[in-house]
């Protein structure tokens, strides 16, 4: 009996920590969405991110490769870009933290570029049916029918 209940406790506490365990190991892992604040008007990039067990960032940029650490919740990259717009090829250097809410904020700074930015996950793309048709009416059964069968 006391067997039996150690084997229930220990499932029991391993199904509640492992979530834990992996919302801790994911830290920024995933696709971001990028809002980079300048004078100019915000700049958009899209990036996707992982993390190895030592902190190492690897990644993409746009289409350039990612290099950097994250640890403690603290982000840090320093990669090369190139700027169609600017003409110039420079690091680009990414500080910031992770917050609360999941969401990255920081500064960047680019060639004499720089200013603040806002990251978050990009929301799930909206799935439906495949056969599914917008706002087509629901099927009707005339009564007749359905008491004359």
């Amino acid at each position: 009996m006391k067997k039996t209940l150690l084997i229930a406790a220990t499932v029991i506490c391993l199904g509640t920590v492992s979530p834990v365990v992996h919302a801790q190991d994911t830290g920024i892992n995933g696709k971001w969405h990028f809002v980079l604040e300048t004078p100019g008007g915000d700049r958009e990039v899209d990036a996707d991110l992982a993390v190895d067990a030592d902190g190492n960032v690897k990644g993409k940029w746009g289409a350039a490769d990612v290099a950097g650490t994250y640890k403690d919740g603290k982000l840090m990259l320093d990669f090369p870009v190139t700027s169609e717009e600017a003409g110039v090829t420079a690091q680009m250097k990414i500080d910031g933290k992770l917050d609360d809410s999941a969401r990255l904020t920081g500064n960047w700074a680019f060639s004499e570029y720089g200013g603040t930015y806002k990251a978050m996950h990009p929301a799930p793309a909206a799935v439906s049916a495949p056969d599914a048709k917008p706002n087509s009416p629901a099927p009707t059964v005339d009564p007749q029918w359905a008491v004359n069968q």
